[in-house]
């Protein structure tokens, strides 16, 4: 059955322009294939939509988002906004999006692929025991959406962020956990400071309350140093992780990165409808911005998400990750996952190439 449907694009700062484009174009050759219609609207926002509206996200732009089916970005920010009054930068365009759509957890898979398996930072000992996990971050809450000040005290600066967090929202977040991971192996690790954090306390409890509603799920609890460690000395362990915002967003960036590249990881924001958030892990490298030089795989994984988890498309989706999963058997290589020491069948390739490979062997159906 085809489906019509309306898909608000961010492209974003830095590389985020380049890597949408060849996201979008993945979405219109599933289209093509399956029958599809995807509309597609433009909505500014962060360092671009400061420039042009003097507003990280605009009113309007944010309403465009909730007339949406889905939402996919690019990255937002970098150094050419780092002088902008705090409550106005691009990352604050980004908080007020997800509080706007209302989604609450961002899902984040580390999983290896194994032509890629060489480009992981691990010893090839504890790569070949696998890396499959997926970490549930909770989205709208703690530090980050906390009170926010700087004021002088004894003629210095002394600057204050608060964590909060209230019951329901450490539950409505440990429910996703818990049903991620009855869905997939059956093992939820919650992750927390609870010897030194109040907030990281009331997160264990509610944990343990619900896993009396879980039975057949087995929860561990884990302390947020530790997990960084367990993450690199054997990432085989983890099935689900769930976790508070912070934690979940440097945790996360850890585990992309022993996959091989922050390039090839998507991620999903949802809340308790149907619409969501779709978007790489990485940032906006405005280093390379313009370079033909980025990895696009991590969108248009990112687009191939929205497809399974917005849209109910799992063949479309699927089919997406095996025209990737094939390209990359073919050698073909962006500067990130390209090895120090490639062989003869490795083929560096650029963002625009990278694309248009895919596209190609998706058609091909």
């Amino acid at each position: 059955m085809s489906v019509e449907k309306t898909i608000a694009v961010i492209r974003g700062d830095g590389i985020g322009p380049e890597i949408v484009g060849e996201a979008l174009k993945i979405l219109d050759a599933a289209a093509d294939l399956y029958g599809h219609t995807f509309h597609y609207v433009d909505v500014a926002m962060g360092g671009n939509a400061i420039d042009r509206y003097g507003d990280p996200l605009p009113p309007e732009m944010l309403d465009k988002c909730l007339a949406s089916d889905s939402v996919l970005l690019g990255a937002v920010g970098g150094p050419k906004w780092n002088g902008v009054p705090g409550d106005k930068r691009p990352e604050k365009g980004l908080l007020r999006l997800r509080a706007g759509m209302e989604v609450y957890s961002n899902n984040r898979p580390a999983k290896i692929w194994p032509q890629l398996a060489a480009a992981s930072p691990l010893k090839p000992e504890i790569v070949e025991k696998g890396i499959d996990f997926i970490i549930v971050r909770e989205l709208t809450g703690g530090i980050y959406f906390g009170e926010h000040r700087t004021e002088t005290e004894n003629g210095e600066k002394v600057s204050v962020d608060g964590m909060r967090y209230s019951e329901s929202e450490i539950e409505r977040i440990g429910r996703i956990g818990f049903e991620t991971a009855r869905k997939r192996g059956k093992r939820l690790c919650s992750v927390e400071k609870s010897n030194v954090l109040d907030c990281s306390r009331l997160w264990k409890a509610v944990m343990h309350r619900l896993a009396e509603e879980y039975p057949d799920v087995e929860l561990s609890d884990m302390l947020v140093d530790n997990c960084a460690m367990q993450i690199v000395k054997d990432p085989s362990q983890f099935d689900v992780i769930v976790t508070e915002n912070m934690f979940g967003d440097i945790l996360s960036d850890e585990a992309s990165m022993i996959t091989g590249s922050i390039g090839m990881i998507p991620s999903s924001s949802l809340g308790n409808g149907t619409r969501g958030l779709y978007e790489p892990i990485h940032g906006s490298a405005p280093d390379i911005a313009g370079k033909d030089i980025a990895n696009p795989i991590g969108t248009i994984l990112s687009a191939a998400m929205m497809l399974r988890y917005s849209f109910d498309l799992e063949e479309e989706a699927a089919c997406i990750e095996n025209a990737v999963s094939a390209v990359l058997d073919q050698g073909y290589r962006t500067a990130d996952i390209m090895p120090e020491n490639p062989g003869p069948d490795c083929k560096k390739t650029g963002c625009v190439e990278m694309g248009r490979l895919i596209a190609q062997h998706l058609r091909k159906g």
